[in-house]
């Protein structure tokens, strides 16, 4: 999961010292999104990436000056700036990037407000005038320019975006699962697995993962669902798979698949049109799960469907 400024937050604390560096332009070809942020100590430790490895180092050196002097800077690189191609922006972009030390520029109680409506899956709204340097939070993140993960220019004032960690409920411990949360977890996932038969959902053989063995629409409708949530039935078995699609059909779940062939998935159509739903419910379901990559082990259509969860993520699908 993305925890930057709750790193941030912590090192500050901590006593360490703390700048958070966001981009917040690009120009042309660009090695991360504008929102990514790399948080930076006094003692040079770092989280994250605003690069991808191409400006970090002299980011780190901009960053560790802005401590000591408790000033914010806006930095462009690009392939015109000698320094910058110095350091490796190769690749036919340019990029700005707002430093900010934290507990000067960034008031240590702004971002705490931050990471707590992180922590409480609240979306917020970071305001940042790159002329007057004032800032605020805001709870507004309607704006359909900020759709997911986006941020970006509203004339001088940059406005990042920080919505809910993404999340992931799988239901069904089967072998799929396994390679499928360790990818999820990789791509910024909190996995969520759940399996009614203790034999498959338990911690021997997925250490350290958060399990229910409660049935699928009981534990989701405890856990909840919004639409920085995504949902995948993989058990096989309509009795553990459909009361989990009718809980996950009724949400904001931003994908919703479910494992079978398409004669399978004809038949969980009828079931649940029988139930009650709708053509366009049945629409939202990615069935069979996964893009069509020629999968034909468990590792390889949990990589099928990571890569579909992530499309439709970022509207590709």
């Amino acid at each position: 999961m993305d925890q930057i400024p709750e790193i941030a937050l912590d090192w500050h604390r901590a006593g360490k010292g703390a700048a958070l560096a966001t981009v917040v332009r690009t120009w042309g070809s660009a090695p991360r999104r504008v929102g990514s942020q790399l948080v930076i100590s006094g003692a040079g430790e770092i989280e994250g990436s605003v690069s991808g490895g191409c400006v970090e180092g002299a980011v780190i050196v901009e960053a560790i000056d802005a401590l000591e002097d408790g000033q914010p800077k806006l930095l462009t690189f690009g392939v015109s700036d000698d320094e910058a191609f110095a350091v490796g922006l190769a690749c036919g972009g340019e990029i700005a990037i707002l430093v900010e030390p934290v507990g000067t520029a960034l008031p240590e109680d702004m971002l705490a407000d931050l990471v707590a409506a992180r922590a409480a899956r609240k979306p917020m709204a970071y305001h940042v005038n790159t002329q007057t340097w004032a800032r605020h939070l805001s709870e507004d993140t309607s704006d359909a320019r900020f759709r997911m993960d986006r941020s970006g220019f509203e004339e001088e004032t940059f406005i990042a975006i920080h919505n809910p960690p993404l999340r992931m409920a799988v239901i069904g411990a089967v072998h799929i699962t396994q390679p499928l949360v360790q990818m999820a977890r990789m791509a910024g996932y909190d996995p969520f697995i759940i399996d009614p038969r203790e034999v498959f959902g338990s911690q021997a053989r997925f250490p350290g993962e958060t399990l229910s063995n409660e049935w699928p629409d009981e534990a989701l409708t405890d856990w909840g669902i919004d639409a920085r949530t995504a949902v995948v039935t993989l058990s096989h078995d309509p009795k553990i798979d459909d009361p989990a699609l009718h809980v996950a059909l009724r949400s904001d779940a931003f994908y919703i698949g479910a494992l079978g062939s398409t004669r399978t998935h004809a038949k969980r159509v009828a079931r649940l049109t029988e139930a009650g739903f709708s053509e366009g419910d049945m629409e939202r379901i990615h069935s069979p799960v996964g893009l069509d990559i020629g999968s034909a082990n468990p590792a390889e259509i949990a990589i099928a469907t990571m890569a579909q969860i992530t499309a439709v993520l970022r509207g590709k699908q």
